[in-house]
């Protein structure tokens, strides 16, 4: 069950992204698109196969979006929108391994 919900915050995550790459570029938008990406992942609990699997989910698909099209443009602009986008990516992906829950020790039972 969690591997399902791993892969649908994972799609959740690059379907978010897209929208944020597409709204950048408008003050509104970006506010909007850095708002919703936000709550969503301080929503999400703290794990590996929900708060972290959205944001590199996210990060992944910004990135890809970053990469030069064929006609020599980009898709995230070279202003301060695009590079807070980018920033935004990093501050997530610091947050969602940040708050992963920390490993369980050793059992410390009878000898």
């Amino acid at each position: 069950m969690r591997l399902l919900a791993a892969l649908g915050l994972l799609l959740a995550g690059a379907v978010t992204a897209v929208a944020t790459v597409a709204v950048h570029e408008l003050v509104w938008g970006f506010v909007l698109a850095v708002a919703a990406t936000s709550m969503t992942v301080l929503a999400l609990p703290p794990g590996w196969w929900s708060r972290l699997a959205f944001v590199v989910g996210w990060v992944a698909m910004v990135g890809w979006l970053t990469v030069p099209r064929p006609e020599g443009d980009y898709l995230v602009s070279q202003d301060w929108q695009g590079y807070a986008v980018l920033g935004l990516g990093m501050v997530l992906l610091v947050v969602g391994l940040a708050t992963l829950p920390r490993p369980r020790g050793p059992a410390t039972g009878a000898p």
